[in-house]
């Protein structure tokens, strides 16, 4: 290893650390290790599954990593032994250069949960290096006047070991007119001091050669020697002296180049050569020479590059003024190197945690250290982020900050982030260092799908072919990925009799709906279903609700959805009939001229004309006995026989009123029974029910404007309702004279008291 000051600089740096947060955040005791220098890689330092109380699987499992200053790698930690091994082999000297006790301070950081164990390395100093001296010749001038005791500097040695392996003294052979004395500076370093012993005799002996050995204290010792060349001179009666025998001055680290910092001043009494001055550098390092510069004439300390507090806060250099025959004085000047603020603060991540859960509360997303090479206030940092984002900082242990989130993010409303993390140190002025951290939120699966709209409706033309192309639903998901796939579906009938599975189907991926089987419109005028909406998340979110209404229409016909008959019933109640009561056609015979009583009514379609399809409804009965219903029947058959035809016959009639009562039900549609006329389709369409079919009464219901899409049937059962929606078609006018749209003639339809009998959907 070669000799240097260089080696010795250090500069203090503070880890920053980035880490994920799976528990609370700790710190733990230091724990101190040591190990001997020049060791090689691989030399076990210590278990530190052991130390810890850890199982090994534990340390790989907590992701357990060592972290060094400055990201050095020292060392390297196995997860297979838990031991801690060297990385390299570690040279003290150019670690730590003089300083002792040379630590190392390295962190273990373990996750889940988070915990900083402290660590410190002793590196133990081993005795590699060799006292060396400065010069290998000192030459030296001494009057042979000088008396006994007198003390001569020279020039001294240096050791980059320490502690007792450091130069611990000095010897001098042969030493019959003098011996050296060690002396120890206020750094520590030791120097010889020769000391006359016996006076010098020119004459007799004009000059002498010693050696100077330098021993360090290490076992067994090194040692460095110098060869001392003295040349006895006449008397020159003074030697130089300083007026100072020590300056001390304050320089700022940023001083100018070239500027001088301090100028010696020495006089001598003498005359002529022996009172002419020289200054030098007494045997001044590589260091000091690297960094001043003096005049020798007149004294004049400049320097020659610039100070840095941070490397090296003070010098001591020791400057020699010669007169010309020989004869020096010395001073020494004390150089304190004053901080500035001109490092701007550090930060250091060690990792982030992106992304991130939009539903995780209070998230670790980086942990850091910020540190300032400056002193006092110039190193003394804060750190902030803007105050309008939701994360906070926490401060932990050794300058060490916990990024975290205040609460829940929401990645619908934010999906990324970018924090900006500003340190700034308590210098004047101040400095500041800013760190960008980019968060990503990911999706949870929070929203459930929304249809674009509440409801649909479809329009269909009969007879349709198969899997045809209907209408689309849509909805949209406001999360992203799959979590924003939506898969479509029917949703079960509110009417258990609709077979809904037989008429529609959907596109669970698009939406697309389609007609399965041909529509019939005088079987099915409208239907009503509902389409749900599920995403693929985990857990699944579904939306439903969204209603559909498809008709089955004809060309240049309006569609009408089927309602409950009830709703039809009070609409025809509100169109105004007095009393409630509304003739029955009878000029096709069948249940016209009988007065049924408050039987219930039931909207059903007209068949072609006005008439309508008779169903029979098992069970029923008349109010009151069959005899009387039979008396009944009877004169209303004769009344009805002796009116003839069209209005007279409809006027005879007047008699036979129906009640208008609502809470009607509908009952699927039962084919014609024996004798009751013909089933359904084009054609007119008998009233008679078979004999034991009583109580039953039909009535076409007009749609003024419009065509008719139904009559109304009544009849008693234990005072409910039997009726049946039929497929049928036709048109009715208010006035005499309506035609159906096939050109067949349509009878009168007298209505006594009933302005206007609209069909309603509610």
């Amino acid at each position: 290893m070669e000799a240097g000051g260089e080696r010795f600089l250090r500069q203090r740096q503070v880890l920053l650390l980035f880490v994920f947060l799976g528990g609370s955040l700790a710190g733990s005791e230091s724990r101190r290790y040591s190990v001997a220098e020049e060791k090689e890689k691989g030399f076990l330092i210590a278990n530190l599954a052991k130390d810890l109380g850890l199982r090994v699987e534990e340390l790989a499992a907590r992701g357990a990593q060592v972290v060094s200053k400055g990201n050095k790698q020292h060392f390297q930690l196995s997860h297979q032994t838990g031991d801690l091994l060297l990385n390299e082999k570690l040279d003290r000297e150019e670690l730590c250069g003089p300083t002792e006790p040379c630590i190392l301070h390295f962190q273990i950081l373990l996750q889940n949960p988070l915990q900083f164990v402290t660590n410190e390395l002793h590196i133990i100093d081993v005795n590699d290096h060799s006292p060396v001296f400065f010069e290998n010749e000192m030459h030296l001038k001494i009057l042979e006047s000088t008396l006994p005791g007198a003390v001569i500097p020279l020039g001294n040695a240096e050791d980059l070991d320490v502690g007792r392996n450091s130069l611990q003294n000095y010897t001098i052979t042969p030493n019959s007119h003098f011996h050296v004395l060690t002396r120890s500076r206020r750094d520590g370093r030791k120097y010889p001091e020769l000391v006359l012993d016996k006076a010098l005799d020119r004459e007799e002996q004009p000059e002498l050669s010693l050696t100077l050995t330098a021993l360090d204290g290490g076992a067994p010792p090194r040692s460095g020697t110098a060869q001392i060349n003295i040349q006895v001179l006449d008397i020159n009666d003074n030697a130089p002296e300083f007026a100072q025998p020590l300056y001390e001055v304050a320089v700022l680290e940023n001083t100018p180049v070239n500027s001088v910092i301090v100028t010696v001043s020495a006089s001598d009494l003498d005359t002529g050569s022996f009172g002419t001055i020289s200054y030098a550098f007494f045997h001044a390092s590589e260091e000091i020479r690297k960094t001043f510069q003096l005049n020798p004439i007149t004294g004049d300390m400049q320097l020659v590059k610039y100070l840095n507090f941070e490397a090296i806060n003070s010098y001591e250099v020791d400057i020699e003024a010669k007169d010309g025959g020989g004869l020096s004085g010395k001073s020494t000047v004390i150089v304190q190197v004053v901080d500035v603020n001109d490092n701007p603060p550090e930060l250091t991540l060690s990792s982030v945690n992106s992304p991130i859960p939009e539903n995780s509360a209070e998230t670790v997303l980086a942990v850091f250290s910020v540190s300032d090479l400056d002193s006092g206030d110039n190193g003394r940092v804060v750190c902030f982020i803007e105050n309008n984002l939701p994360f906070i900082l926490k401060p932990s242990v050794e300058n060490f900050y916990t990024l975290m989130s205040e609460g829940a993010l929401d990645r619908e409303t934010r999906s990324e982030y970018n924090i900006t993390i500003t340190v700034t140190d308590l210098g004047t002025p101040r400095l500041k260092t800013k760190y960008n951290i980019t968060v990503l939120v990911s999706d949870v699966n929070d929203n459930a799908p929304a249809f674009t709209q509440t409801s649909y409706t479809l329009f269909v033309r009969e007879n349709n072919s198969p899997a045809l192309h209907i209408g689309s639903v849509s909805a949209t998901d406001r999360d992203s990925g799959t979590n924003a796939l939506v898969t479509y579906s029917l949703l079960p009938p509110q009417d258990p009799h609709l077979p809904l599975a037989s008429l529609v189907s959907i596109n669970a991926d698009n939406g697309h709906l389609f007609a399965l089987r041909s529509l019939d419109y005088e079987a099915l005028q409208a239907f009503e279903f509902r389409v749900g909406a599920t995403d693929r998340g985990s857990p699944a979110l579904s939306s439903e609700g969204a209603g559909a209404r498809a008709g089955a229409g004809r060309q240049r016909q309006l569609a009408l959805r089927a309602v409950p008959a009830a709703k039809r019933l009070r609409a025809l109640h509100r169109a105004g009939a007095p009393g409630g009561r509304a003739r029955l056609p009878g000029d096709q015979g069948g249940g016209g001229g009988r007065r049924l009583g408050p039987e219930r009514l039931a909207v059903v379609p007209a068949a072609q004309g006005h008439g309508a399809r008779a169903v029979r409804c098992v069970g029923a009965q008349w109010r009151g006995t069959h005899r009387q219903a039979a008396e009944r029947a009877r004169r209303s058959q004769a009344q009805a026989g002796g009116a003839g035809q069209g209005q007279r016959r409809a006027s005879a009639l007047r008699h036979c009123h129906v009640a208008l009562a609502p809470g009607g039900r509908l009952l699927p549609a039962l084919p014609a029974a024996p004798g009751g006329g013909p089933g359904p389709g084009p054609g007119r369409l008998a009233h008679r029910l078979p004999g034991d079919g009583v109580g039953l009464g039909v009535v076409a219901l007009p749609l003024v404007g419009a065509p008719v899409r139904g009559g109304a049937a009544v009849q008693e059962e234990q005072g409910g309702l039997c009726g049946s929606l039929l497929g049928a078609r036709g048109s009715l006018s208010r006035a005499s004279g309506g035609r159906e749209r096939h050109g067949d003639p349509v009878p009168e339809l007298p209505v006594r008291g009933v302005s206007d009998w609209r069909l309603r959907d509610k």
